[in-house]
């Protein structure tokens, strides 16, 4: 029967009753990726290698064994590196452009020209030395990185075989990239930022139909029927995630749990009901950009046209939280710098707060300053003490515990919005929740 309820469910979404978002065919994203491409490494590229004092970038990969930040130099028909990719990115100062090639068997798409080749050059790591030598860098750039796992993508066989190559009086020139690596990942052009509010609507379009009567019957579906309800809708759709959903419940009778409690039982599978919180944690990944939204939703119980209005207060902290957070954001203020400021106005105000907010882009915890973790409300050691650079985007993950008298114990109203900082402000990038879902949706007064 569940399964029968479903499927009908599912055919009226489906069948026109939401409305599809617009995504694009693989080709045209494909034009629009190498189009972001080329513009970021001839504007914001060079400016990053200057802030680093970087003038030589070496990102080296084989394939199956990408670097994190190799991945997002690919033109957009590449999946993977192709046997051993080697880009070597130049900045040969006093304002021309950078040299971008690639030291592999062929062009890497339109930004690294190919400068190897077997018959007349002889062994790669070998032509690799010459072509450093030649050019003589001050400071050589590798992605090694105790911090970042996204800046530590050279692994121990490749950077033995480049340190053998290299002629040994260029040995103490190399340096970790890893704040030029971390700078390019965290930076967001125009372009992207003209389009990244479009792909954080559609999945607040998609977290939305799911938590709907649409999909939800109470008394009937599960909340793991709804997360996969979501993989399904996200494949429907010709996107893809980067996580699976969660889809859990907060209710009157359920036993207080922390928030370690919680991260073990988000995925158990249990029946929704009236009366119950839902709360959502979903993303996708689209034009490689990535989404992170944490949502709930209340369903009603016989004869209720909104949520409990204690619900609702919850909410508004929650809220009230996030501006707090933002209004901390300042260029060159440290993560944990914005976490201690913000969680002591927060208590100040009597507000219960945890924030853990990430960076987000090319990955969904990204690289760039980490505003705190769940488990870690003192202080992130190492990206957490990190600056805030502008031009960034940042899930601002969160949650504001309130006591609900009628439930009597407290519930944690848990947020997540994706949001961008241009150096003065921060703007979410497609709004964010200030009403809670409903299920069923009330229809408007006539």
């Amino acid at each position: 029967m569940k399964r029968i309820l479903l499927a009908i469910a599912a055919s009226l979404v489906f069948s026109g009753a939401v409305a599809d978002p617009l995504i694009l065919p693989m080709r045209e994203r494909a034009a629009i990726i190498d189009r972001w491409l080329a513009t970021r490494v001839q504007t914001i590229l060079p400016e990053l290698m200057r802030r680093t004092e970087i003038d030589m970038w070496v990102i080296i990969s084989r394939e199956y064994n990408e670097d994190p930040v190799l991945r997002t130099f690919l033109p957009s028909t590449w999946q993977s590196a192709r046997r051993t990719t080697i880009l070597v990115i130049t900045d040969p100062g006093n304002g021309e452009p950078l040299e971008t090639l690639a030291v592999a068997r062929y062009d890497v798409g339109e930004t690294f020209k190919a400068a190897w080749d077997k018959e007349r050059d002889g062994e790669q790591w070998a032509h690799l030395a010459k072509l450093i030598e030649a050019r003589d860098p001050k400071r050589i750039g590798l992605n090694f990185s105790e911090i970042y796992a996204h800046a530590d993508g050279i692994s121990q066989t490749e950077f033995r075989l480049f340190h053998d190559a290299l002629p040994e009086r260029l040995h103490d020139r190399v340096v970790s990239a890893e704040n030029l690596a971390v700078g390019w990942l965290e930076t967001r052009t125009p372009e992207e930022m003209a389009i990244y509010p479009q792909i954080v609507r559609i999945a607040h379009e998609i977290l939305a139909e799911g938590l709907s009567d649409a999909v939800i019957q109470p008394g009937i579906t599960t909340t793991t029927d709804v997360q996969w309800w979501y993989r399904d809708r996200i494949r429907e759709l010709k996107l893809t995630t980067w996580f699976h959903p969660s889809v859990s419940i907060a209710r009157a009778d359920q036993p207080e749990t922390d928030m370690s409690e919680w991260a073990l039982k988000r995925y158990d599978d249990e029946v929704i009901q009236p009366g119950d919180l839902l709360h959502v944690d979903f993303g996708i990944t689209y034009l490689r950009l990535n989404t992170d939204t944490q949502q709930h939703a209340y369903v009603l119980k016989p004869g209720e046209t909104d949520a409990p209005e204690e619900l609702r207060a919850a909410l508004a902290a929650g809220n009230r939280l996030q501006d707090i957070l933002t209004g901390n954001f300042k260029t060159g203020r440290t993560g944990n710098d914005i976490l201690a400021r913000s969680l002591a106005q927060a208590r100040k105000e009597g507000i219960t707060p945890s924030i853990y907010t990430h960076p987000i882009g090319f990955h969904g915890h990204a690289a760039g300053s980490t505003i705190g973790m769940w488990d870690q409300q003192g202080g992130v050691p190492g990206d957490g003490d990190y600056p805030m650079n502008p031009n960034t985007a940042y899930s601002i993950e969160l949650y504001a515990e309130s006591e609900i008298p009628s439930w009597g114990k407290a519930v944690r109203i848990q947020l997540e919005e994706d949001a961008f900082f241009d150096g003065e402000k921060v703007t979410y990038i497609d709004g964010r929740q200030k009403e809670l879902h409903l299920i069923p949706r009330v229809p408007p007064v006539q």
